[in-house]
């Protein structure tokens, strides 16, 4: 795939709001990773390479929260022209429970060759753990974590 750095994560950005899995593989390159630095129990801290990746979004990502828009998005161009960063507010439902998800996000992306080597996602965890307690609420009637791995 080719296009510039920016170009490749305003790609990304738009297939992970869209639930695109073969896009978002598609433009990780083969060794290239997606890692959470900041998540609360129950979220991988990295996933590396096609397969992981593809695994974890088809399997335990996609169904749980659907995106309906990212507001206030700003991509920053580094003096480095393989890093972008990107802040942004994703704006959701969570899907087993119908409510509203909010989420403020700082991401660091690397991009080689029109390829994402890396993909460091420094979400507030505050919200996704909330979540993940409401769906394992709704699920098992307790208060447990609900396990995204």
């Amino acid at each position: 795939m080719t296009g510039t750095s920016r170009e490749i994560v305003e790609r990304m950005l738009r297939a992970g709001r869209e639930q695109d899995t073969e896009t978002f593989v598609g433009l990780m390159a083969p060794e290239g990773y997606l890692e959470w630095p900041y998540r609360p129990a129950g979220v991988p801290a990295r996933l590396q390479g096609h397969a992981e990746i593809r695994r974890f979004l088809t399997e335990a990502a996609k169904g749980f929260i659907r995106f309906d828009e990212y507001r206030n998005v700003v991509l920053h161009e580094t003096t480095d022209p393989e890093v972008i960063i990107v802040e942004y507010e994703a704006h959701g439902t969570v899907i087993a429970t119908g409510a509203p998800f909010e989420q403020t996000v700082i991401a660091v992306f690397r991009v080689r060759n029109g390829q994402v080597l890396s993909y460091r996602d420094y979400i507030n965890p505050l919200p996704l753990a909330e979540a993940l307690a409401s769906v394992s609420d709704a699920t098992h009637g307790s208060r447990g974590m609900a396990q995204l791995d």
